[in-house]
C-alpha cells in the first residue's frame, strides 16, 4: 500500500494547478481511491483499498474559513489557479476567503468536489485525463 512519504514526493512536483492532472494520475497508480484535503490546516486523508488510510498531518498554521461561500469569486480564482497563475498557498488562502472548507477527489469518477463549511457541494469538476 502507499505511504505518506510517497504521496509527499509526488505532491512536491506540483508547482501550480496546471500540474494537478499529472499528480492525480500518479497517486491513482499508487492505489489511492479517493482523498479529502482540508483547507483549514492542510491535513489530508488518502484512502485506498480495504479501508486503508494514510493521513498527512497539517501543513501550515490554521486559516479561518469564511462562513458563507462566495461561489463566483471562487470559480474565477480556481480557473486562474488551474491555468498556472497562482501557487498552492495562494490557492489555499483564496479557498479559505471564499468559504471552501475542503475538497474531495474521487479516482473512480475522476472528479474533484469542493465543499463549504455546512457540507454543501459548491462545485464538482471533472479531472482532465
Amino acid at each position: 500500500m502507499f505511504t505518506v512519504e510517497q504521496i509527499k514526493t509526488i505532491h512536491g512536483k506540483v508547482k501550480s494547478g496546471a500540474d494537478f492532472p499529472t499528480y492525480i494520475k500518479e497517486i491513482k497508480e499508487l492505489g489511492v481511491t479517493h482523498y479529502e484535503a482540508y483547507v483549514e490546516d492542510g491535513h489530508t486523508d488518502y484512502h485506498g483499498a480495504n479501508s486503508y488510510i494514510a493521513k498527512v498531518p497539517k501543513k501550515y498554521d490554521p486559516l479561518t474559513i469564511a462562513d458563507t461561500a462566495n461561489i463566483q469569486v471562487f470559480k474565477a480564482e480556481l480557473l486562474a489557479h488551474q491555468q498556472g497563475k497562482t501557487d498552492y498557498l495562494t490557492f489555499i488562502k483564496m479557498c479559505a476567503e471564499t468559504g471552501i472548507e475542503k475538497w474531495e477527489i474521487r479516482m473512480d469518477k475522476m472528479t474533484c468536489t469542493y465543499f463549504d463549511k455546512a457540507g454543501n457541494k459548491i462545485l464538482v469538476e471533472q479531472i482532465p485525463q
